[in-house]
């Protein structure tokens, strides 16, 4: 009963602090994170632990997928290296900093080294709701960043862990070794996974129920297989995930696509929500065993945050002069960000759950301080949410991000190519169907004055039936032929790509039979 008594605490609380966070404007994870740590006095739900395992294998492989099907692979292809950028060498250097303060601290360097790595990482589920306020091209490169440096800094941590269990110094040779095998073997997990899963949607395509559930365990075969060939199960996540973003507008279903996104968006939702105010819950109990005098660990915290804040400032604001000296391509001038506009993305490096996650996973290995690391991670994790968070809306509105024109003109072009598709095959599809000429000529007045707006102001609908549903189905799929069409010329990205999906699949769905039985 208690079990059932703690979810539904937490439940009520996820939808207390998200009320909060939407009246107040403020950011939802700093909300939640807060309210954990004041809930963590409640009997019932102080003694709630924050398993690891429930982290690393269920919630951030789901996290992780939801995010890379929702990037942009054409933007991704284009801010390639700015992303592999950050996510690899920024993680290292990051790392390697936190690593030497930790042995000035008296730390051993692979204590140091695991500390680095634990706190090095940006989160994909911090990040991710601050995307929403950016242009398109800062959207892409921080989500793509917090997707792939997780991947990084778990195999770093994974090589220092395996050093202190075994209580031998970290060898560079062999861990480079090791690094470079878990991203090849996590990029070859993830091609095979999404291979498996592209064969297992066929196999039962037109059921919906069990084409989701082949979207559901996607992300977790892709992880869990990774892991059991020594391969980042991060890579190989969003490896999958990248790859049937760009295949699946083709063979997914309205039905199945909408059904599955209702349920990635909810879920989504709630374990992102719930990270944070576990990671509140954790606070008290984590002090707690730091016994009579914390301040040191806590004033180790606080420096190691300044080194995290510091070093990714400065890599923002001196690597892409570097780029502008070795790279003196025409092209690489249209790339080039001002520097007001890279202190957004230099000041976008929230820590969260999946640092202290690490933390929590750190094995009970007698005479290493585990406690006190676990603390460290949490003043970092919550002094970046603070600090970060609360000032960036003022650092982004400091910045002056401009619009992204093409972005609209992607748009625009995308619903003309859509009416076009329509228009232009009306007549052969009308022949294939043999649908009645009145009708043919009602469907063929709407596409003309498709643009136009009616006298009222509101929308035509556009369902039909009979002979009309029949024909206004066919033509969906000359125009959703159309916009993939855009998509792999490289007219359109993938995020205008998904917002026309949206609209074909309502108008879909509202046609469909089942619809029109209901």
């Amino acid at each position: 009963m208690e079990g059932l008594e703690t979810a539904t605490l937490i439940g009520v609380a996820l939808f207390v602090g998200g009320g909060i966070a939407w009246r107040t404007r403020l950011p939802a994870p700093l909300v939640l994170l807060a309210l954990g740590v004041v809930l963590g006095y409640v009997p019932v739900l102080g003694r709630v632990v924050l398993p690891p395992d429930l982290v690393l294998f269920l919630f951030l492989p789901a996290l992780l997928y939801w995010e890379s099907i929702n990037t942009s692979v054409r933007e991704l292809r284009r801010n390639l290296r700015v992303v592999l950028m950050s996510a690899i060498p920024l993680v290292i250097v990051t790392a390697a900093a936190v690593a030497g303060v930790g042995s000035l601290a008296a730390l051993s360097w692979p204590v140091a080294i695991a500390l680095g790595a634990i706190v090095a990482p940006t989160d994909a589920t911090a990040v991710g709701p601050v995307t929403s306020r950016l242009p398109r091209r800062f959207r892409t490169t921080l989500r793509a960043e917090s997707l792939i440096n997780d991947g990084t800094a778990l195999t770093i941590y994974a090589i220092a862990v395996s050093a202190i269990t075994d209580h031998r110094d970290v060898d560079l040779g062999v861990g480079s070794l090791l690094f470079l095998g878990a991203y090849l073997g996590g990029i070859v997990v993830g091609f095979v996974t999404s291979l498996l899963a592209r064969g297992a949607r066929r196999l039962v395509r037109g059921q919906a129920l069990l084409e989701n559930t082949v979207s559901v365990l996607t992300p977790l075969v892709a992880y869990l297989l990774a892991e059991q060939v020594h391969g980042s199960g991060v890579v190989a996540v969003v490896t999958c995930g990248l790859i049937l973003t760009h295949y699946s507008p083709r063979t997914i279903s309205a039905r199945t696509r909408a059904q599955a996104r209702g349920f990635w968006q909810l879920a989504s939702g709630l374990l992102n929500g719930a990270l944070f105010l576990l990671v509140g819950l954790q606070a008290h109990r984590i002090l707690d065993r730091l016994g009579g005098d914390p301040w040191p660990v806590l004033g180790l915290g606080l420096l190691v945050s300044l080194v995290v804040i510091v070093v990714r400032l400065a890599w923002v604001n001196t690597t892409p002069y570097l780029i502008r000296a070795l790279d003196r391509r025409p092209i690489q001038r249209t790339l080039r960000v001002p520097a007001r506009q890279r202190l957004v993305s230099g000041w976008a490096g929230f820590r969260g759950a999946v640092s202290l996650a690490a933390a929590l996973a750190l094995p009970p290995v007698p005479g290493y301080p585990r406690d006190e690391l676990i603390a460290i991670t949490l003043v970092v994790i919550v002094v970046t949410l603070v600090v970060q968070g609360l000032t960036l809306p003022a650092v982004v509105r400091f910045a002056r991000m401009p619009a992204d024109p093409t972005e609209l003109e992607e748009e625009r072009l995308a619903e003309q190519a859509m009416s076009d598709a329509g228009a232009g095959r009306l007549d052969a599809v009308a022949e294939r169907l043999g649908t009645p000429a009145d009708i043919v000529d009602r469907v063929r007045r709407q596409y003309e004055e498709m643009h136009a707006p009616r006298p009222d102001g509101s929308p035509r609908p556009p369902w039909g039936d009979g002979s009309e549903g029949e024909l206004r189905r066919a033509l969906i799929a000359k125009k959703r032929e159309a916009v993939i069409r855009l998509r792999d010329e490289g007219r359109i990205d993938d995020t205008i790509l998904r917002r026309m999906q949206d609209r074909l699949d309502i108008e879909e769905l509202r046609l469909s039979p089942i619809a029109a039985d209901d």
